[in-house]
């Protein structure tokens, strides 16, 4: 087996039989074919690798001048591979003593209430009907936490009524990491903003699509957005606002989960809403949090300092 027909054989395992998503699968390519540059470099055989050339390959990525989380997600990507290769055709494993490289932890960045308000409204273009998709795709980013390629994958069937005592509420379905799937509630901005977009701009947009599309958003050719136009009308707010360099692909994502602890939700139902499959990763939105009180406090008390 050539190192090209394992790689072919570790994806195709990856997106069939493990269901990850097409970018997580594309984000394994590029990693893959950085240690391919590396064999084909050296003139290595990856059958016949040893400890010490896992070393050499992670030299070899610092001289490429990659960040450290690059670098530890490659690594993380050639162990993944060669973990199944393993598994599945007793291949010798040179991967068993590598140790990704602690990176700092850093805090997720969150926006203002109030810096949140000016991106969603900034999307209003007057006599633009675009502008209502442009509107809705952000109210709703922030109304769902949900990430960008979540939101573009939804279909007009995933918004439904959920009938309770006190009240109707519109519960979305959303499909994340690995194709799982939460239910989480919208707001009532955020559910007034689909509305308008679905009676007002979405049929004149797939009128220009002959076939039927289930997208919720599209583009002008009538079928579904993509995450890079997605993010660019994200990118497009932020420019209109001044807030460009403080807006990442989870900037909505990251207020939503802040915003949410800070007014008093539960860690728990905050981890439900966001899909993590561990409280741990929602818990770092605890230390942000953590960090306002102690600056409350900080300035607020007279005997703080």
């Amino acid at each position: 087996m050539n190192f090209e027909s394992a790689q072919t054989t570790y994806l195709d395992h990856l997106r069939i039989e493990r269901g990850l998503s097409q970018n997580t699968t594309s984000s394994y390519t590029r990693d893959l074919l950085k240690f391919a540059d590396f064999l084909r470099e050296g003139s290595k055989d990856f059958t016949l690798l040893v400890g010490s050339d896992l070393t050499d390959f992670e030299v070899w990525l610092k001289g490429q001048k990659l960040a450290l989380s690059s670098i530890n997600r490659t690594l993380s990507a050639v162990k993944g591979l060669y973990k199944y290769l393993q598994l599945e055709y007793e291949m010798s494993n040179p991967t068993l003593d590598l140790v990704s490289a602690k990176l700092a932890r850093k805090l997720p960045k969150a926006l203002s209430v109030q810096e949140i308000t000016l991106l969603i409204e900034s999307s209003k273009r007057e006599g633009d009907l675009n502008s209502l998709r442009d509107f809705a795709i952000l109210e709703l980013l922030y109304s769902s936490g949900a990430r960008v390629s979540e939101v573009v994958g939804i279909n007009t069937a995933d918004i439904s009524i959920s009938q309770k005592s006190d009240g109707d509420v519109t519960v979305l379905k959303l499909r994340g990491k690995g194709s799982k799937e939460r239910l989480v509630p919208l707001g009532s901005f955020a559910v007034a903003a689909i509305e308008d977009y679905f009676t007002r701009t979405r049929p004149s947009l797939l009128a220009k699509n002959l076939k039927s599309e289930p997208a919720l958003f599209l583009n002008s050719r009538g079928t579904r957005l993509s995450r890079q136009s997605a993010w660019q009308i994200v990118l497009e707010a932020a420019n209109a606002t001044g807030l460009t360099g403080k807006v990442s692909p989870h900037v909505f994502r990251h207020s939503y989960a802040t915003h949410l602890l800070d007014g008093g939700a539960d860690i728990r139902v905050v981890q439900e809403l966001l899909g993590h499959s561990s409280v741990t990763t929602t818990q770092i939105y605890t230390l942000i949090t953590i960090d306002k009180v102690r600056e409350s406090y900080s300035t607020a008390h007279p005997r703080a300092k």
